[in-house]
């Protein structure tokens, strides 16, 4: 069974709850775990990115479903997990390139800027779409030795 992780903080935490509900509609035949947060009493994004991030690197999810405010904190904070490749995502276009050409293992969506029908169709063009490797296993290739330049020394 395919499994993702969604998680959020305070700025996320409605849309993550509702694409919760939405994901596990319309796609019963998958998985998809709540990691938190569980109220929209404030929390720091970097603690849900890193709780979701640990189960894609442990291989017990797929992917990460990320939620903040804007997107943008949460995927900064995922994107510097090594190993993670988060796309900050606002259309279906993008949604599905990250996967097909990018293999994102992490996406992120901002709670105050997007609609619930907007990033039910986002998340879906992602889940839906498959890695197309070749050149592009080379791209991440070449991202992978980046992280091991410069994420290597404090």
């Amino acid at each position: 069974m395919r499994r993702f992780v969604l998680a959020a903080d305070h700025g996320g935490f409605t849309l993550k709850e509702a694409m919760l509900k939405a994901l596990r509609l319309r796609f019963p035949e998958m998985e998809f775990v709540d990691m938190g947060c569980q109220s929209l009493e404030s929390v720091d994004y970097p603690d849900y990115a890193e709780l979701a991030c640990k189960e894609v690197l442990a291989q017990k999810a797929e992917a990460a479903i990320l939620f903040c405010g804007t997107g943008i904190g949460i995927s900064i904070a995922a994107n510097k997990i090594k190993g993670i490749r988060c796309a900050h995502l606002s259309d279906t276009y993008s949604a599905a390139k990250s996967k097909e050409h990018n293999n994102a293992n992490a996406i992120s969506l901002g709670g105050r800027v997007i609609g619930e029908d907007l990033a039910l169709e986002i998340i879906s063009a992602y889940i839906q779409a498959k890695f197309q490797g070749e050149r592009h296993q080379r791209r991440i290739n070449k991202i992978s030795n980046l992280e091991k330049l410069y994420l290597c020394c404090e």
